[in-house]
């Protein structure tokens, strides 16, 4: 992977008819060709950022994604490597009436078709691809997911350069521009419930989110740093009542606390613990890990995990 590689990201966008499942194929106007959804990044996006938005904006469909199927290479005319993710969407009934897609100059046509159809359909074998990887995900019973969200609070000023208590401790300049930045790749992930240790430095770093989606900031002292210290930190309850409410939830902490919050993750989905819950949780300020877990059987295990870190 060279820093001249073009990114992009979008995504296999499935539905259920009449217990039916159907995938969305898109056919372009230029190229003449049958593809997936998908899209080059933005200046200062991050990846499921790009995905969530290049499916809204060819298709008409806002998406919530799920787990992550794959990822394809291949090389541009221009030599350029080309890099793109992909993750599974469900496109809901009522994202799908809301949807005002015309065919453009750029998209001929939408077409929805059973996964034998689009195998055949697809005009390129790394599409294949990502759709086989998708339909092991079918196969395995996990389609419907819900994400658990991991997210270390943004940069906060130096307890040098603080004199009040450390849980008043504010972000720094950097970290207000993290808090923002992580607002699009969260929404993407269809991130609603918020819950948040209380110290100032995480409940500000969810505060944007917040005022983005119109939901209260939730504050639980249980995976609040003084609690940890102190020996009084209870994960398992916060992450407990969230396995069971199968909900898009942003749990938001701090560094020392996360290794215990994704150990009770996969304590609570029956999932063997391992080093992947070590680089997890070793997150950086305002980096996430997306946790996800099957709607129809939590306790199967943690399906997939998946880490962003900010930009700025």
């Amino acid at each position: 992977m060279t820093d001249t590689a073009v990114y992009a990201a979008g995504g296999v966008v499935w539905r259920v008819v009449d217990e039916k499942l159907r995938v969305l194929l898109i056919h372009r106007t230029k190229y003449r060709d049958v593809t997936l959804p998908k899209g080059k990044v933005d200046p200062g996006e991050m990846l499921a950022e790009t995905a969530a938005r290049e499916i809204f904006e060819e298709t008409g469909i806002r998406v919530a994604l799920g787990v992550p199927v794959g990822v394809s290479r291949y090389r541009l005319p221009s030599k350029r490597q080309k890099i793109v993710h992909y993750w599974a969407a469900e496109a809901t009934d009522a994202a799908i009436r809301a949807s005002a897609f015309v065919p453009n100059r750029e998209i001929a046509a939408l077409e929805w078709v059973t996964p034998k159809k689009a195998m055949s359909r697809l005009s390129y074998p790394v599409d294949v691809e990502i759709l086989e990887n998708f339909l092991r995900m079918v196969d395995e019973g996990v389609l419907r997911t819900f994400p658990l969200i991991v997210l270390r609070h943004a940069k906060a000023l130096g307890r040098e350069e603080w004199d009040g208590k450390d849980a008043a401790r504010p972000l720094s300049p950097r970290g207000r521009k993290q808090a923002n930045s992580i607002v699009g790749p969260l929404l993407a992930f269809g991130a609603r419930k918020l819950i948040s240790s209380p110290a100032t430095r995480c409940v500000k770093t969810v505060a944007p989110l917040s005022a983005a989606t119109g939901r209260k900031v939730e504050k639980s002292a249980l995976i609040s740093q003084d609690a940890w210290e102190e020996g009084a930190s209870d994960a398992r309850t916060v992450v407990g009542e969230r396995v069971r409410a199968r909900k898009p939830t942003v749990l938001c902490s701090h560094g020392p606390v996360l290794p215990e919050i994704l150990t009770e993750i996969a304590l609570a989905t029956g999932t063997l613990r391992g080093s992947y819950l070590g680089s997890a949780s070793a997150l950086e300020p305002a980096a996430f890990s997306v946790v996800h877990l099957s709607v129809d059987n939590p306790g199967s295990g943690i399906v997939a995990i998946e880490t962003h870190t900010p930009k700025v």
